[in-house]
């Protein structure tokens, strides 16, 4: 066979080594994915949130290869949800009382510090969006002083207080529930929104308002 035959003149294409194949991104790739969306596919397991103003370009990945990246999740029974006004996507375990679904993904509960911050936060947002302003901000110091109200009266250790708030306050900010613009001074994002709900503000009140008249 001369040279013009196997370049295609009878149509066969010489064997290209596996090594070569551009889309085998390590020895033994089996995977068909561009190496960009299985990062973020990695991103939306590995994390809670992934946040479209803290990593554009991995939203915009999401948002081009969405349908793909949902089929993944799904084969994990994983749910993925894109919330695009807020800019937000994150993954919800699939439960079923019909199917055995092997669970993947653990909640991971926020502890009473966590949880009283968050409260503070989402009250805090939920009253500056209704008296129409476009974000909500808050001092480091009138969290704290907030926050501690809820706390035993009784446990007098100050210092180990102040270091759960901040504390909190640290986990909710890697989360990107806050945003420190400047030292102290944190602005709110939509996410407090989508971690608790109104109807879960609502039962956490008025928990903390029978707590405190349990304890006066």
């Amino acid at each position: 066979m001369s040279e013009h035959e196997t370049d295609g003149g009878t149509g066969f294409i010489e064997p290209v080594p596996m090594e070569s194949d551009p889309t085998e991104l390590f020895p033994g790739d089996a995977g068909t994915l561009d190496a960009d969306v299985r990062r973020v596919l990695v991103q939306l397991l590995r994390r809670k949130f992934l946040l479209a103003e803290k990593n554009p370009a991995q939203w915009r990945t999401l948002l081009e290869n969405q349908q793909i990246i949902e089929s993944r999740m799904h084969d994990l029974f994983v749910r993925l949800v894109v919330d695009h006004d807020r800019g937000v996507a994150y993954k919800q375990q699939v439960r079923s009382s019909e199917l055995d679904v092997p669970i993947l993904l653990r909640d991971e509960s926020y502890n009473r510090a966590e949880t009283l911050v968050l409260v503070h936060l989402r009250t805090v947002f939920q009253r500056e969006r209704g008296t129409g302003e476009t974000s909500a901000r808050v001092d480091i110091e009138e969290l704290e002083q907030t926050v501690l109200t809820y706390f035993d009266p009784e446990d007098h250790n100050l210092a180990r207080t102040q270091q759960e708030v901040r504390g909190a306050v640290h986990r909710l900010a890697a989360e990107g529930l806050l945003v420190e613009e400047s030292a102290g001074r944190y602005r709110i994002t939509p996410l407090v929104e989508v971690v608790l709900s109104t109807e879960k503000l609502t039962e956490l009140h008025q928990w903390l308002r029978e707590r405190n008249e349990a304890t006066a």
